[in-house]
């Protein structure tokens, strides 16, 4: 198969690529000055929605560029804060920083991986396989609860943020703007990875599978295997976000792993754009802060004023809200040109 068999993810989609690389350089580069303007509590939290943007990033990577719907995004989650915080708590003879996000990356992976494999061997997909990974969220959540005498069970685990020693720089985790800058240097770093990696050949082999997989399949193309690949680097981006976010909040819990969180992690994709890496991003940023104002003000109804808006969204923005910002920008090409 030729590079030149590869189809495009759609009509347009240089523009589409260009503007979503000019609008990542302009939401980091504000998201960079904003501890200019601001401090307190919305330096603190603002590292932890942007390490929920980059959960919501493993989940475009799965749904929007393989067209794979995947309700397990969590269990990877608090698989990756579990793992970070064994590593880093003493509870085992081995461990530290960088180990614990190495253990993290490879746990979200292999289980990924391995799940993978089978389902996608033995043909699940659809709707089989969104029940397959809900059930994952759910195993997760009940072997964090059962294996308490390591998970703390209800109760939780705690991580003690960490010292980044590189021998020529010494990083002190504990106040909020170096861990703010730290958070999204490495959110930058995902994305743009990522970035690259749809864009690749392997990339656009997966979008072929998206748009059409029976045609891929007549080539020879394994795309089973494909798939298992993208499940797998999925599964280990949001473990990476999982450890990311143990140790910026210091604890983890069940609830991390559960059917709600993974839930949660869906509504933001769909709202901002399924297809957008960037439009991901802010939709784990804006919607997950969102839904922590709603609980403060409302805490019987949130979560169906989040479901309103997600009806909607879906009913009048096809493709989310990043979705409709790329039509727009197609059209003022088409007219330009």
């Amino acid at each position: 198969m030729t590079h030149t068999d590869l189809p495009n993810a759609t009509p347009g989609s240089n523009v589409r690529f260009g503007a979503e690389i000019k609008l990542a350089f302009a939401v980091f580069a504000g998201m960079a000055l904003l501890p200019l303007f601001m401090s307190g509590y919305l330096v603190y939290i603002l590292p932890q929605y942007m390490i929920f943007g980059v959960l919501a990033m493993s989940l475009a990577l799965l749904w929007g560029v393989t067209g794979i719907l995947s309700f397990g995004q969590a269990g990877f989650f608090a698989i990756g804060g579990y793992a970070i915080g064994l590593m880093t708590g003493g509870a085992l003879p081995f461990g530290g920083l960088i180990l614990g996000l190495v253990a993290a990356v490879l746990l979200g992976y292999l289980v990924a991986a391995l799940i993978g494999y089978f389902l996608f061997s033995a043909g699940v997909r659809d709707a089989y396989f969104v029940l397959v990974t809900l059930s994952l969220s759910i195993v997760v959540e009940q072997i964090a609860v059962s294996q308490s005498q390591w998970t703390g069970g209800w109760n939780g685990m705690f991580i003690l943020r960490p010292t980044i020693d590189l021998g020529f720089v010494r990083l002190e985790l504990f106040e909020d703007v170096p861990v703010y800058y730290a958070v999204l240097l490495a959110v930058a770093l995902i994305y743009l990875g990522l970035y690259a990696f749809t864009r690749s050949r392997f990339g656009k082999i997966l979008v072929g599978i998206r748009e059409n997989e029976p045609r891929l399949l007549s080539l020879g193309v394994p795309t089973a295997l494909h798939k298992t690949a993208a499940f797998a680097l999925s599964g280990a981006v949001a473990a990476l976000a999982g450890a990311m976010y143990g140790m910026h909040s210091g604890f983890v819990s069940p609830s991390l792993g559960g059917v709600l969180f993974s839930t949660e992690v869906v509504v933001w994709v769909a709202i901002a754009g399924r297809t957008s890496l960037i439009g991901a991003l802010l939709g784990g940023i804006i919607v997950s802060s969102l839904s922590n104002f709603l609980s403060a003000v409302t805490p019987t109804y949130w979560q169906l004023a989040l479901g309103l808006i997600f009806i909607l969204t879906i009913a009048f923005f096809r493709g989310g809200v990043a979705g409709a910002l790329e039509r727009v920008v197609s059209r003022r090409k088409s007219a330009q040109s």
